[in-house]
């Protein structure tokens, strides 16, 4: 009697099991951001509430979304790895650190490229001409210090001037910062940060005092346009997730393509959303520079993991970029 019903208590665990597809969607998704005018894709699609309209499209209209705001890419790293976020925006540093690391796991890629944007190391110091010109006591902030894209690009100019030994060599200059903390501590005067490696809005706003001048920009180190800012989730999630996975692909797309299509509507979106302190005809000026694309093609990203590579602090490197990226964004001109 036991034995029998041990058996009928197992086969009714096998029907419970079979009962809850493997494909069943999560009940709740987060998103996360970080600040600045390059994750405008994220915030129009947040204030818009593109990703809800495209989960009710795919039938997961009962499916809750939330929003979070990390400081760095690290930070939502760890957020990533632990589920407490499930699609992540960020610097291509804190991205392809993970892709590396996640290879045959959890298979972090990233879903689309968001902007590319320069990112200008700007400086309130006229003594300090060039990064060769930092010292112990002129800091520069960075969001992500030797993680982000701005520290490895500062490890990039490094290695053209002094060798691809000293990579290293002025990440000791770095202060991990946000945005809009680097700002305030390089603009207020006082004390050792007189840089920061800024991206939109913030370097706009820093050139505007005649004290700031640019030693560094991020485009002519690379060589051209580079993709700054991406978003990124775990092959796991995808493959779990499929219809959830395909709802944030078409918001990010239908987001890009507002934006695009609606400028000074997305000026005023953003100013709206980030009360920044800025006039919208300047963030509408960010928004034509041809130098801030907001797009979903992955530009000039091999040249950024290759350096990585051969440094050391990127184990694996990926025969094309398209390894780095979800199928959904393979009919791009990537490079």
């Amino acid at each position: 009697m036991i034995a029998s019903g041990l058996r009928l208590l197992g086969l009714a665990a096998l029907c419970i099991g079979l009962a809850s597809p493997a494909s069943a969607e999560v009940a709740e998704l987060v998103l996360t951001r970080q600040y600045g005018l390059s994750y405008l894709t994220f915030e129009v699609m947040r204030e818009k509430g593109l990703v809800e309209k495209q989960l009710a499209a795919a039938g997961l209209g009962a499916t809750k979304v939330n929003w979070t705001t990390l400081s760095d890419g690290a930070v939502q790293n760890d957020a990533l790895l632990s589920g407490t976020v499930h699609v992540a925006a960020g610097g291509i540093g804190a991205f392809v650190t993970l892709w590396d690391k996640t290879r045959g796991s959890l298979d972090v890629k990233a879903i689309s490229a968001l902007a590319s944007t320069p990112a200008l190391l700007n400086v309130r110091d006229d003594k300090v001409k060039t990064i060769a010109d930092l010292k112990d006591d002129k800091r520069v902030g960075v969001p992500g210090a030797k993680v982000s894209p701005q520290a490895i690009t500062l490890q990039y100019a490094a290695a053209k001037q002094l060798g691809e030994a000293n990579y290293a060599a002025y990440d000791k200059y770095t202060v991990n910062l946000s945005h809009p903390l680097a700002m305030q501590a390089m603009m207020s005067g006082a004390g050792e940060v007189i840089g920061h490696f800024a991206t939109v809005p913030y370097s706009f706003m820093e050139l505007k005092d005649p004290k700031v001048h640019t030693i560094l920009n991020s485009y002519d180190v690379w060589g051209g346009k580079q993709t700054l800012i991406v978003a990124w989730t775990t092959g796991k999630f995808a493959k779990e997730n499929p219809k959830t996975f395909g709802a944030v692909v078409a918001a990010i797309r239908e987001a890009t393509d507002w934006i695009n299509a609606n400028k000074p509507a997305a000026a005023k979106l953003y100013l709206d959303a980030s009360k920044d302190k800025i006039a919208e005809s300047d963030v509408l000026a960010m928004l034509n520079d041809p130098q801030n694309e907001l797009t979903l093609t992955p530009q000039n990203m091999m040249k950024f993991v290759a350096f990585k590579h051969q440094i050391g602090t990127m184990k694996n490197l990926p025969a094309s970029w398209k390894d780095m990226f979800f199928d959904v964004v393979h009919n791009l001109p990537g490079s």
